[in-house]
């Protein structure tokens, strides 16, 4: 058996299907998102003396022979995977595939669909030697520390098995990390960064871009959010973090925009306020998207923020009735969010609106309130997406209560419905999604807001082009109302 190192760790995120199927995945065309969660823990690990490389599957769909090369050259004691519900299954099947190659090593499992199973995934796949529930930083440095070795089982955060098989659970550790200790995210483990990895289409004004997370967790409690992974928790950096983060990606990677994927980017007011006095005072010369809540934007703020490079918010709408969104979140007020909007536009802020089709207790009038909603409000691009019931949300509980669930995991990606309200038909879903898309892009303010983005974002346009054929196949590929 092959000596293995101690000290060493890759850790890997899976592309959640068959490799050849990469060059038809419309969702990889148009947005490649690097694996911030897994460069933050690599990070945190170089700093505390061990070595940490990452393969990212998603990024580079051939990787599985690149893994296998890394195993066999390196020999590392652990491998780690960070999975989404979609991708698990093709996380356990590399899982395996690596200790084919290295008996010896040691397989870990993080992120959103194991924190949520927990034991299940311990249960039900041997493959998985130890499962990180939670933040991955601290639980996994304590891990590797001991080897993976019987104190694994009292190592907070840590699900582990005993010599018996039994599976132990020691609970979650008392203690959060405080985020503005942790070092910057190890982009330069990213293969290709930032060249490798693209925001939407239409999402950006200039390249080289990237994204980044200046918050964990959630103040709200929506019934279809995943909580298992942060919680009840919610913090953020500071601003003074936030500033030297960017200027950071500026002068190491070149980097010219930068997308916020945090949930509440404004949700303290004060913080977003010194952040963008500070880039209105020291220019990067960096433009943002960021993500908000109408509850926590206001004019001055919009004006501030556009001021300081704010190029386009994203609203979480959900849906256009009002009825369905008081069943799944929390102060669904319409009339507030529409006002909202109209505020971003007059900042001269570009506006996506952020939806979901085929929530319980969906019906074929809800979803004519919802294309009703976007049509009549001045919003540039919107996301559709099918409504997924993720293991860790408040609505995976009951789900079977409000429709037909076909809990098959890696189709679970917002891209298929494998979930059917009481009511509606699967045919009817899809039929309707692609009428949401084809009446958006049939309206003619649409297509001149597109048509700006000649100059206002041409590189979106020359992905676009190239990618032409993809994106027309896929719109064939599916059934159309009224064609």
């Amino acid at each position: 058996m092959p000596a293995i190192n101690d000290t060493k760790i890759v850790l890997v995120h899976p592309l959640g299907y068959l490799p050849e199927a990469a060059g038809k995945d419309i969702s990889r065309k148009a947005n490649i998102m690097p694996p911030l969660g897994l460069a933050s823990i690599a990070a945190f690990l170089e700093k505390h003396t061990f070595t940490a490389d990452i393969i990212d599957c998603y990024a580079r769909p051939d990787s599985v022979r690149v893994i296998r090369d890394y195993l066999l050259a390196e020999k590392p004691a652990f491998i780690g995977f960070s999975c989404t519900t979609s991708s698990f299954l093709d996380g356990v099947r590399l899982a395996a595939m690596a200790k084919d190659v290295l008996p010896a090593i040691k397989t870990v499992f993080g992120g959103p669909h194991v924190s949520a199973l927990r034991e299940k995934i311990l249960a039900d796949f041997p493959v998985v030697d130890f499962v990180v529930a939670g933040e991955g930083e601290q639980a996994l440095l304590e891990l590797l520390s001991c080897g993976g070795g019987s104190e694994a089982l009292s190592i907070p955060g840590v699900l582990s098995r005993d010599r018996q098989g039994n599976i132990s659970f020691p609970g979650y550790p008392e203690a959060l990390v405080e985020l503005d200790t942790l070092p910057f995210p190890a982009y330069e483990k990213l293969a290709g960064f930032p060249d490798a990895y693209k925001l939407p289409i239409f999402n950006y004004p200039s390249t080289p871009n990237t994204s980044c997370i200046t918050s964990r967790g959630c103040p709200y409690s929506c019934s279809y959010c995943d909580r298992s992974v942060f919680r009840r928790s919610f913090r953020y950096n500071s601003a003074g973090y936030l500033y030297n983060h960017l200027s950071y990606l500026k002068d190491c990677f070149r980097i010219r925009h930068v997308n916020f994927y945090d949930d509440q980017f404004t949700f303290n007011r004060k913080r977003i306020d010194t952040f963008t006095r500070m880039l209105i005072d020291e220019p990067l010369g960096i433009t943002f998207n960021c993500a908000v809540r109408a509850e926590h934007i206001d004019l001055d703020l919009l004006r501030q923020m556009k001021a300081a490079g704010c190029w386009m918010i994203s609203l979480g709408i959900e849906t256009g009735d009002e009825n369905l969104l008081a069943r799944h979140r929390q102060n669904a007020d319409l009339e507030l969010l529409s006002a909202k909007i109209r505020l971003i536009k007059k900042a001269g802020i570009r506006t996506k609106g952020l939806l979901m089709i085929g929530l319980p207790g969906e019906t074929e009038a809800s979803v004519k309130k919802s294309m009703d909603y976007v049509f009549s409000h001045p919003i540039d691009d919107f996301n559709l997406a099918k409504f997924t019931p993720f293991p860790g949300s408040p609505v995976y509980e009951k789900i079977h209560e409000y429709g037909v669930f076909d809990e098959d995991w890696e189709k679970m990606d917002c891209m298929h419905f494998q979930f059917v309200p009481n009511g509606m038909t699967k045919e009817q879903l899809e039929e309707y999604f692609l009428l949401f898309y084809k009446s958006h892009f049939h309206r003619s303010k649409v297509l001149l807001g597109y048509l700006t983005m000649l100059w206002q974002s041409p590189d979106s346009w020359i992905r676009f082009l190239r990618n032409a054929a993809t994106f027309i196949n896929f719109a064939r590929s599916n059934k159309r109302l009224g064609a």
